[in-house]
């Protein structure tokens, strides 16, 4: 699997383990605050908390939770809130079809993924079957 990797210069401000339904509400408050502290109005703020909120909930559902790191940092001359969910579940089999608004592996409207990407000003995916599914997040300040 190719691995998303975190800039050295990124700063750090939270790891969240994702293990529960209180994790995925945990997480979410976390990445607000984050969001309301870097200065995002409240568009922004909803944006990427609605973002992340979809992301921490298929990580629940589909990879058996994970881990989440909140970090700031600076992205094509932009500074950035930046979110990475990791999993160790089933893996993805095809991204391009998984990013495809109506398509669900599951129970799912299949505009999660999608509209996830819509609401953030850059997004990253990496999936391997049997190894899990690395996505980051990134909403500008």
């Amino acid at each position: 699997m190719l691995e998303i990797v975190s800039d050295k210069s990124w700063k750090l401000l939270e790891t969240c383990p994702l293990k529960t339904e209180f994790d995925i509400v945990k997480a979410r408050q976390i990445v607000r605050q984050f969001a309301k502290e870097a200065g995002m109005g409240i568009v922004d703020q909803t944006r990427i908390t609605t973002a992340v909120s979809e992301l921490f909930r298929n990580m629940y559902m589909y990879g058996g939770g994970g881990e989440v790191l909140v970090e700031s940092g600076i992205i094509d001359e932009n500074n950035a809130l930046i979110i990475t969910c990791i999993d160790k579940g089933p893996g993805i089999e095809d991204i391009d079809l998984a990013m495809t608004d109506g398509f669900s592996s599951g129970q799912g409207m299949g505009y999660g993924l999608p509209g996830a990407k819509r609401l953030v000003d850059r997004f990253e995916m990496t999936s391997e079957v049997n190894k899990g599914t690395t996505i980051r997040v990134m909403k500008w300040k």
